[in-house]
């Protein structure tokens, strides 16, 4: 059968630079270059964006109002696509009810085994779900939680009844509420709650609704009492009536999380739990970890049985592969980083017997351990090897190497990228004079003289999660890399343990700023103001004209720059607004200039081209920032939501560089970031240490571990397996650690 190519011309979407492109079918092509060089605009914006087109346009007009809309990517042709499936790394997301093993129909399977075969049977499938109310815990509904009152911001334990120790608005001593606790005869009113026996404080906390006399006006009159959690909780939690923000705070400062008392967290009622399958109830085996739970599936003896069996082993077997092994069908999705939500929606779609189809995957190999790789390039094998066409974005060299065919694109980023400096094989790639080429063939050596480490900051010993009695010692004032295969505890031990005891310390993860289409990195970086005000002291105006949205914003479009259309029976079309040409501006702001440009164009500037039109010394040193971290290919206009992960997180760092004197915590971030780059991002590090911060990072990346001053390595696997302080010390020393996986890749 003779190749086939998708062909692209002229594309210009973004900073292409009227591209042309052919790429295999049937083939693993990968994408790389640097952050920024144009990847995304050929793979999500045009490629995906126009299968996803053509595929909805097969559909009715009325249908569509329910599909995602698309518009038509800015390219003269795109010819010989198939329908896509995006792979990306959006969390999964979901809600209290959503699990590993309901988003991934493992549980269904599960419940049709136990509707078969459970003793003592309580037959139809639904019954063995706790989204379903024959099979939910009544108390908590299935959630496995419970909302109750925060005694202790609800109590003040030093005092007495009379001396206030009620601390709900309301039950001030005297006040209607408060007597019916104070007049119950239950309690001796001049008593420290603290001294309370166990029975009196279950009495003013839990007791159920009895009648008792207090007076009013003289006169003793019959009231209700019941426990003071009891109370809060029925008039505030069980109600029908919408929350009020006042309502919500109230819940917020008064109400606590915890496990639910009936259920004990395991979300179904007495009834399922006591059904079982070899002394197994269904909730046994979602808590088991999945390599485990495979056992014990593999050693069921019952012939009847084994369809269904196999089929939850094939699905559990395809997420161990894929390095997922260390988790629980329990785990909630919520809970999953965007490496592992990509990797468990990889594995739904290698269940499917669909073929011919087209996968694309932005960077699968985010949150990875150089030991599990291989796993993931098998995976996307396996995928090619169906008849499909696998498109990905990736840094990783070891993904990179498993490519049919590589396009590389660049030669930088923003308007300086957007161009083909590649198209081939991995070793034409190794041979050629890109980037990307000369970066996979340098290595960084594992630092000499690493920073001495003298005093420590301690984090309180922890069995949370898979733990095992760890402590997190991390040296003050130089740079720490906490590694570990996935799964084996890093973010447990930093994020949740260290961060809790160390509350002051500065979190910059991948998760999005807090972005809107009016949010950019003028706005985030505080810039815009001293912009807006330059504006209007050289034009003697007011400054609210440079704001699209104040007084300065187009009417017709709203400062969005877009206006959308009703067209009646079809689809809503969004437009470039005509009244202002998509400037957001009214017309007459831009007659104001600054050193002969208006406001608009200010904002079509790079952040590396500003720094250049720019004098004053705060906004020089923000955009100083910024091109620092990497980010001098933005334009100061880019709407923050466009952002990768990457990107947000470095905008985020770019605000950190001039501080002294604290405690930084990253989450992996090379993510997004091409070969290049990392040094740049060791560079920053470096920066921030040397202002005297401490800087602990959590990182699978070897050239970063090979950088650091010191590593704390955990394992040795995921998991119940994980969960152990195997080194802790400069970075040569990990060399000889055995047990060390990280050890055997640095």
């Amino acid at each position: 059968m003779p190749q086939e190519f998708i062909e692209i011309r002229n594309a210009r979407e973004n900073n292409l630079k009227n591209i042309n492109l052919t790429i295999p079918k049937g083939k693993i092509t990968i994408f790389t270059g640097v952050s920024g060089s144009g990847k995304s605009s050929i793979v999500f914006d045009t490629i995906a964006q126009e299968a996803g087109r053509q595929l909805n346009e097969t559909y009715s007009s009325f249908v569509r109002t329910f599909l995602p809309r698309y518009s038509r990517p800015e390219a003269d042709d795109i010819s010989n696509l198939s329908t896509a499936i995006v792979v990306d790394q959006k969390r999964l997301g979901g809600n209290a009810r959503s699990t590993l093993g309901t988003v991934t129909d493992i549980n269904s399977l599960l419940r049709l085994l136990f509707s078969r075969f459970a003793v003592p049977h309580l037959g139809y499938s639904n019954a063995y779900s706790f989204n379903d109310p024959s099979g939910m815990c009544p108390k908590c509904e299935g959630i496995g939680k419970i909302i109750t009152l925060n005694v202790d911001a609800a109590l003040d334990r030093e005092k007495s009844l009379n001396e206030g120790a009620i601390l709900l608005s309301g039950f001030a001593p005297g006040t209607w509420q408060w007597k019916t606790y104070g007049e119950s005869g239950f309690f001796d009113n001049d008593k420290k709650i603290r001294d309370y026996s166990k029975e009196e404080l279950e009495q003013l906390l839990y007791a159920d609704q009895q009648k008792v006399v207090v007076t009013h006006m003289d006169t003793g009159i019959n009231a209700t009492y019941e426990g003071l959690s009891v109370k809060f909780m029925r008039l505030n939690v069980k109600t029908e009536k919408e929350t009020t923000k006042v309502g919500a705070k109230k819940l917020d400062k008064y109400t606590t999380t915890c496990t639910c008392p009936v259920c004990d967290g395991k979300r179904y009622n007495e009834q399922v739990l006591s059904s079982k399958i070899e002394g197994f109830s269904i909730y046994d085996l979602t808590d088991i970890q999945l390599d485990e739970l495979i056992e014990i599936l593999s050693r069921l003896d019952k012939p009847m049985a084994k369809p269904i069996v196999d089929g939850i082993v094939e699905r559990l077997s395809n997420l161990c592969e894929i390095g997922l092994s260390y988790m629980n069908l329990t785990r909630e999705t919520t809970s999953l980083s965007g490496g592992e939500s990509q990797r468990v929606k990889m594995v739904k779609h290698l269940s499917s017997s669909l073929t011919g189809l087209m996968y694309i995957f932005d960077e699968p190999s985010t949150g990875l351990h150089p030991r599990d790789v291989h796993r993931l390039n098998e995976l996307l094998v396996k995928l090619r090897d169906k008849g499909n066409t696998v498109l990905v974005v990736e840094h990783d060299p070891d993904v990179i190497q498993v490519a049919d065919h590589i396009i590389d694109v660049g030669p930088h980023a923003g308007a300086a990228g957007g161009t083909i400096m590649y198209s081939g094989s991995y070793e034409g790639l190794m041979s050629s004079d890109t980037l990307t080429g000369k970066y996979l063939s340098r290595k960084t050596e594992i630092k000499a003289m690493p920073r001495p480490a003298s005093d420590f900051l301690e984090s309180s010993i922890s069995s949370l999660h898979n733990l095992k009695k760890a402590r997190l010692r991390v040296p003050q004032g130089i740079f720490t890399v906490v590694t570990g295969v996935a799964g084996s505890g890093k973010s447990t031990l930093v994020n949740e343990v260290f961060a809790k005891d160390f509350p002051e310390a500065i979190r910059i993860d991948q998760s999005s700023v807090h972005a809107n289409i009016r949010s950019n990195p003028a706005t985030y970086s505080d810039i815009m103001t001293a912009i807006r005000k330059v504006f209007a002291e050289t034009n003697q105006v007011d400054t609210g004209l440079f704001s699209y949205n104040s007084e300065g914003g187009c009417e017709a479009c709203g400062g969005t720059g877009n206006v959308e259309l009703n067209m009646s029976f079809m689809d809503k079309v969004e437009v470039v607004c005509s009244e202002c040409g998509g400037s957001r501006y009214k017309q007459h702001v831009l007659q104001y200039l600054y050193k002969g440009k208006n406001i608009v164009e200010i904002m079509e500037m790079s952040v590396k081209d500003a720094l250049d039109f720019f004098e004053m010394k705060d906004i020089r040193g923000k955009l100083k920032s910024m091109e620092t971290v990497g980010l001098g290919y933005l334009s100061l206009g880019q709407p923050l939501n466009t952002l990768s992960g990457g990107e947000c997180q470095r905008l985020k760092l770019a605000r950190e560089l001039t501080k002294k004197g604290n405690i930084y915590i990253l989450d992996e971030p090379t993510t997004g970031l091409h070969m290049s780059d990392v040094s740049n991002i060791l560079r920053i590090i470096d920066k921030l240490v040397e202002k005297g911060n401490t800087v602990i990072v959590i990182e699978h990346n070897l050239d970063v571990i090979r950088h650091s001053d010191w590593i704390i390595d955990l394992g040795p696997d995921g998991g119940t397996g994980g969960g152990e302080i195997l080194y802790e010390g400069p970075p040569a020393g990990i060399l000889g650690c055995e047990r060390s996986v990280t050890a055997r890749y640095i």
